[in-house]
C-alpha cells in the first residue's frame, strides 16, 4: 500500500492521502504536539477529535503524526474521502500503545502482587 517501509513493532500505519503515501506514529513527542495544537484538555479529548473526523483534528494530526511522507502535500491533498483511512490509521496508531500499555500494567501488576505478598508470607511463615 505504502511506497514507505513501516516499522508495525514500533507502532507505525501506513496511510494514504489523496496521491499522497505517508507513515503515521503516536509516539509521545508527537501526540504531546498535536494536543497543544488542538488545546486539547485531556487524552479523551485528543482521542475523540481524532477518532470523530474532526476537519482541524484530522489536519492537524497529519501534519504531527506523519513520520514519513510529505505531510504537507497531504494536508493540501486531504479530501472528505479519506476521512475514513485516516480515522483507521489514527485508531491503529493508538491502539498499538493502548495493548503495549496493557501489558506491562500487567507486568508490573505481577511484580506488585509477588512484592505485597511477601510480606505477609514471612509474617505468618
Amino acid at each position: 500500500m505504502s511506497s514507505h517501509p513501516v516499522n508495525g513493532a514500533r507502532g507505525e500505519v501506513a496511510l494514504r492521502v489523496g496521491g499522497v503515501d505517508l507513515v503515521i506514529a503516536c509516539e509521545m513527542g508527537r501526540l504531546a504536539a498535536l494536543s497543544t495544537a488542538l488545546d486539547c484538555k485531556s487524552f479523551i479529548d485528543l482521542y475523540q477529535r481524532l477518532l470523530g473526523a474532526e476537519v482541524a483534528a484530522t489536519m492537524a494530526a497529519i501534519q504531527h503524526l506523519t513520520v514519513k511522507g510529505d505531510a504537507a502535500q497531504a494536508a493540501q491533498e486531504l479530501r472528505l474521502t479519506d476521512f475514513a483511512a485516516c480515522k483507521q490509521a489514527f485508531t491503529a496508531a493508538l491502539m498499538h500503545h493502548v495493548g503495549e500499555d496493557e501489558g506491562k500494567a500487567d507486568a508490573v501488576g505481577e511484580g506488585k502482587t509477588a512484592t505485597k505478598t511477601s510480606p505477609s508470607r514471612s509474617a505468618t511463615g
